[in-house]
């Protein structure tokens, strides 16, 4: 039985995710589970996307959307933008995409839409982006865009306090479906961290690649866990979102 192995948000930085897949050696045994938010930051994100596809042909990955995903999905298919995406990481992916045939893109929008917004295992884990909001699970969310989007589902994780009991009517409901979720989408590195934290049943393994820092992979089994050099020594002439 090989590793599952969870990867974080990786923005462009292809030069990272070649990096770890070697610190960790992963082999074609494992499965691996990306959590989004593949493009905008660093100067490769179309060709990290070709790499992601070429990937999926000899090893078993599941790719799950990011709100990044989804920005340039739209700007792909629409060609419209919110300028903020500009700002935050779309121009590098614009750049990127200029380098692309209309046959190389097309083969991306199958990609693209191919995305899931959550992945749930056989031993009750659940794999997203960013979040949910319905007491229910994920599977009553009303709107989509909160997998992709929200945020509140980690500052809960990191606001509840350690001695509430888990029967108390006070105890937030989402936080007792599952055995462990897997997110990214808030970097640790805003709560000062450059590891995977774990708050109540939650891990991030969002470690701030799109900014100053590494992009890192785990087994989720054991929580052992490689990480890339800081990204931004990577791409020395770059600023990311930085």
């Amino acid at each position: 039985m090989g590793r599952i192995l969870v990867i974080g948000d990786m923005h462009g930085a292809l030069n990272a995710l070649q990096q770890i897949l070697k610190r960790a050696k992963v082999t074609q045994d494992d499965t691996l589970l990306f959590l989004g938010d593949y493009v905008d930051g660093w100067s490769h994100s179309a060709e990290l996307v070709s790499f992601l596809i070429q990937l999926n042909t000899s090893h078993n990955c599941i790719f799950i959307k990011g709100n990044h995903d989804d920005l340039c999905y739209t700007w792909l298919t629409k060609k419209t933008y919110n300028p903020d995406w500009v700002e935050h990481g779309g121009q590098a992916t614009i750049d990127s995409y200029a380098k692309l045939s209309q046959e190389e893109i097309d083969i991306h929008l199958d990609f693209y839409k191919n995305l899931i917004n959550y992945h749930v295992d056989n031993h009750n884990r659940l794999f997203l982006h960013a979040g949910f909001t319905s007491i229910h699970g994920p599977h009553r969310e009303y709107f989509d865009e909160s997998f992709y989007w929200d945020r509140t589902l980690w500052e809960t994780a990191l606001a509840i306090d350690p001695t509430l009991k888990k029967n108390s009517p006070k105890y937030p409901k989402r936080l007792l479906l599952f055995d462990e979720i897997y997110i990214g989408h808030t970097p640790v590195t805003r709560i000062n961290k450059t590891a995977p934290v774990q708050a109540n049943c939650i891990w991030n393994i969002d470690t701030g690649a799109a900014f100053k820092g590494a992009l890192t992979i785990m087994d989720i089994n054991t929580k052992k866990f490689w990480q890339s050099d800081p990204v931004y020594q990577l791409y020395p002439d770059e600023n990311g979102r930085n």
